[in-house]
């Protein structure tokens, strides 16, 4: 009695819309016509769903390994530091407090062509650099997901951190063991909940690094950025509810197949 207001909010809200979705994935854009698979074909003969599809594939397989391993080492070190490290703590959130509008701000006066980063390497000689307009954007893309998210993701770490009994390490230590010992054997096999969580989590938070994308470089930024989200939004916008609906469902079946192995990991460290 007590989960059934949130069950019947959910089925209302999420699973009767992403019913409706995955009906019209097989309609035309009206949803009065069913066309068979013909959507799901023009999707998979699409440059531009490809081209999205692969950047957000390359954004994310190489975001979330260096999030993990950098939010995990800030945690540690944290750790060695407190209690000083409580206040470290707490200024490595502070990326998550900043509105976004004022993150593309932020970004337009350092990476424009006349901006901050362009007038320091104009005076050591270096020729200027487009950062927004070429393969260069993909990489402030990825600095600034990892600004973002490494104070929250590390805020996470230390949780599983605190959760392994302190006993494991002191026996360790009276065994001989060194630092680089105990991380492998006591630290790291203590964690698979913790990092399952963490992974989940920074999978999906890398679709909404399109708002900073969006607000700097518009509806249509350099080809190294140009993400699901940027294709979705143009496909709305156009009305293409057809294509656009057969797009979602097979990216939602494709997080689902990748997120699933985080979701054992949760479940075997909390058992």
């Amino acid at each position: 009695m007590f989960l059934l207001p949130s069950l019947v909010g959910i089925g209302i809200f999420l699973f009767l819309p992403f019913g409706e979705t995955i009906r019209r994935s097989f309609t035309n854009p009206l949803g009065t016509q069913f066309l068979g698979l013909k959507n799901y074909q023009s999707i998979f003969a699409n440059d531009a769903f490809l081209l999205a599809v692969a950047n957000t594939v390359k954004f994310i397989l190489v975001c979330i390994p260096l999030l993990l391993a950098i939010s995990l080492l800030f945690a540690l070190m944290i750790r060695k530091i407190l209690p000083k490290g409580k206040k470290l703590q707490t200024a490595c959130l502070l990326p998550m407090a900043i509105p976004v509008a004022s993150i593309s701000l932020l970004w337009k006066a350092l990476f424009t062509q006349n901006g901050i980063l362009n007038t320091l390497l104009a005076f050591w000689g270096v020729p200027e650099i487009s950062f927004l307009d070429s393969s260069a954007a993909f990489g402030v893309l990825v600095g600034t997901y990892l600004w973002r998210n490494i104070g929250y993701d590390m805020i996470l770490w230390l949780a599983g951190l605190d959760a392994i009994p302190a006993s494991m390490y002191e026996a360790a230590e009276v065994d001989g063991a060194n630092g680089w010992q105990i991380f492998w054997k006591i630290t790291l096999p203590n964690l698979p909940s913790t990092m399952g969580l963490i992974a989940i989590l920074s999978i999906l938070n890398t679709f909404k690094v399109y708002r900073e994308a969006y607000l700097v470089a518009g509806n249509y930024p350099d080809d190294s950025i140009y993400l699901l989200q940027h294709l979705f939004n143009n496909w709305f916008s156009s009305l293409d509810l057809g294509r656009l609906s057969a797009a979602a469902v097979v990216v939602a079946l494709v997080l689902l197949l990748v997120i699933l192995p985080f979701l054992k990991m949760l479940r075997e460290g909390s058992e």
